[in-house]
């Protein structure tokens, strides 16, 4: 059983920026794809970033790219993602994710842990 825990989440005006972190436990995290999701009030869970395993690889959702970068430092058992230019809409809840198998990264039943999420609120 992984645990994450998120962090780094907070109110900031548009154009600021913020960087999340995830720290995980119980498993082998260089085993883990790691991802980064979004859900925002009546709206359905939204796929924002995804890292491989050893961090070569990455995917986005198209609303976030160009302005939000994923990495991970595997000694220090953690996923970043940095929030850049945001904007209003980009205010949610953001969840932070584990896949020990090879699913696709961008659904969100592809991960088998999750975090508690942290709140993201951007203003005017």
């Amino acid at each position: 059983q992984a645990q994450l825990v998120e962090s780094g989440g907070g109110s900031v005006q548009a154009g600021g920026s913020l960087r999340l972190s995830c720290v995980a436990s119980g498993r082998t995290f260089s085993r883990l794809t790691m991802g980064w999701f979004r859900q925002a009030p009546g709206k359905e869970r939204e796929f924002v970033a995804a890292i491989s395993r050893s961090g070569v690889n990455t995917n986005y959702g198209q609303s976030v790219k160009g302005r939000f970068t994923v990495s991970r430092d595997n000694a220090k058992n953690t996923v970043y993602l940095q929030m850049n230019t945001l904007n209003p809409e980009d205010t949610a809840v953001y969840y932070c994710a584990a896949d020990e198998g090879y699913g696709s990264p961008w659904l969100a039943r592809s991960y088998d842990y999750w975090g508690q999420g942290t709140q993201v609120t951007v203003s005017t």
